[in-house]
């Protein structure tokens, strides 16, 4: 009995690495397998990230150039190229031909569950100033292809909140969609763009009731394009979450060239719209210091003097206001970056 067990003890190291050895083997032939497969569903999904609106900001040149600068498209087309992309953790290994669909029933769901009743400050649908093909190829192999997506800007009024809705389609065929919601749908809400639109710093701007020595001021001013050389923006306090914003509409046209003359007017009567000065504007651009490869672009207006009459806020009255001073724009541009719209810093 005594011998039994001095045999086994002397025998259980060698069993027991036999044991270990084993297990390892099977462990590491077990990770080799599973890095083979896939971890994760290959859906497909939208680059399309949604901000706290529930949209997507896309800031499209007003006129897509070449690089000697004549339009590739016409004046006032552009294009905005959407990343479709085959989720998991391997590549795609099938020819894909992923369709894709005009989505107006999600655009209008949006607008009921963010803004209700209020109708005035709904997105609107731009369909109508947009074509992109209705499939996207992927070919095995690769992960991400574009939906070129074109837009006619001519005669489209910003004073509308513009959101082009898309979904991916995949009832019948050999991929999923993304079950995620806000992947498998696309809500872009395109900003077109020339050199003098967006937002301002409006620090240096003061607003005054006519007649009364004080005056505020404002933080900022976002502008929106018109055309190549002309934006407008809303007078005084008005912004884009005001109901009577489109009354408001005053228009700046630059000269154009890095100075010159801005000409505002309002084709509002009501508004009684005044220029007391002319405007002058400078382009001013310098290099970062420790990162060379950036620029920055400064556009600065001057000699801003007009009045203006508020006859919405108050039934029956009108009260009449000036504005005067200075607004400065500034874009961080990242010369590495070939297109435009990718360079820019918004």
């Amino acid at each position: 009995m005594k011998r039994n067990i001095k045999t086994f003890l002397s025998a259980r190291p060698v069993c027991c690495y036999l044991i270990a050895t084993i297990t390892l083997s099977l462990s590491l032939v077990s990770c080799n397998d599973e890095w083979k497969d896939e971890q994760y569903e290959q859906y497909i999904s939208f680059r399309a990230p949604l901000n706290d609106q529930g949209v997507t900001p896309v800031y499209v040149p007003y006129t897509r150039k070449n690089a000697d600068g004549t339009p590739l498209f016409g004046q006032g087309q552009s294009n905005y190229q959407l990343p479709v992309i085959v989720s998991g953790s391997t590549h795609n290994s099938r020819n894909l031909t992923v369709l894709v669909a005009h989505d107006p029933d999600t655009l209008a769901a949006l607008n009921w569950a963010r803004f209700a009743t209020r109708t005035e400050l709904y997105f609107s649908d731009m369909w109508q100033y947009a074509s992109c093909p209705t499939s996207v190829d992927i070919p095995a192999g690769q992960d991400v292809s574009l939906l070129d997506i074109r837009f006619d800007f001519r005669n489209l009024d910003l004073v509308e909140k513009w959101v082009l809705p898309l979904t991916v389609v995949d009832e019948g065929q050999i991929y999923q969609a993304n079950p995620r919601k806000n992947y498998h749908k696309a809500m872009l809400r395109v900003f077109p763009f020339n050199d003098f639109s967006g937002d301002y710093s409006a620090t240096g701007l003061t607003i005054s009731v006519q007649g009364d020595a004080n005056s505020t001021g404002l933080d900022k001013l976002r502008t929106y394009v018109v055309d190549d050389n002309t934006v407008f923006f809303y007078a005084g306090r008005f912004d884009e979450s005001s109901p009577w914003r489109k009354n408001y509409k005053v228009y700046a046209r630059f000269s154009g060239g890095s100075a010159g003359t801005v000409t505002f007017w309002c084709d509002n009567p009501e508004v009684e719209f005044k220029v007391n000065k002319e405007a002058s504007y400078r382009m001013v651009e310098s290099d970062d210091q420790t990162q060379p490869y950036l620029r920055y672009r400064n556009v600065i207006i001057n000699n801003i003097d007009y009045d203006f009459a508020d006859y919405t806020s108050s039934v029956g009255s009108k009260f009449y206001y000036n504005i005067s001073g200075t607004l400065t724009l500034q874009r961080t541009i990242n010369t590495q970056i070939p297109d435009e719209d990718q360079a820019i810093q918004w």
